[in-house]
């Protein structure tokens, strides 16, 4: 029967890629699946055999402990460079959207808090 091992869900392309490349590298046999056109199904990876379980999902924590830790680095780097965004910069670089997301959470806290206001 075959094994959940991996979403792939909001996972970027590069570290699906590294997941892929990591498991065919140690001869872990595996398949993928997609969510399909409507967005119904799961983008995943399945391991065809349950045995390797364990040892598949032990290189993925190993790999994603290192990727944590070069993503921090990387940001650090930013933020010592001068090239992290701020709030500021991010309000700059799309003001329609910052001000539409603004609008959208300010409407439905209005919604939510009204029934309280008025009783």
């Amino acid at each position: 029967m075959a094994t959940l091992l991996f979403k792939l869900t909001q996972v970027p392309d590069d570290e699906a890629n590294d997941i892929r490349e990591l498991l065919t590298e140690h001869q872990i046999h595996f398949y993928e699946t997609d969510a399909g056109f409507f967005r119904v199904g799961l983008d995943a990876i399945w391991l065809h055999n349950k045995s390797e379980f364990e040892r598949a999902k032990h290189l993925i924590d190993e790999y994603q402990a290192q990727r944590s830790q070069q993503q921090r680095e990387q940001y650090i780097q930013q933020i010592e460079q001068g090239e992290a965004l701020n709030l500021w910069q991010k309000f700059l670089s799309q003001p329609i959207r910052f001000v539409a997301t603004i609008i959208a959470v300010l409407f439905v806290a209005s919604l939510t808090l009204l029934p309280f206001l008025f009783f």
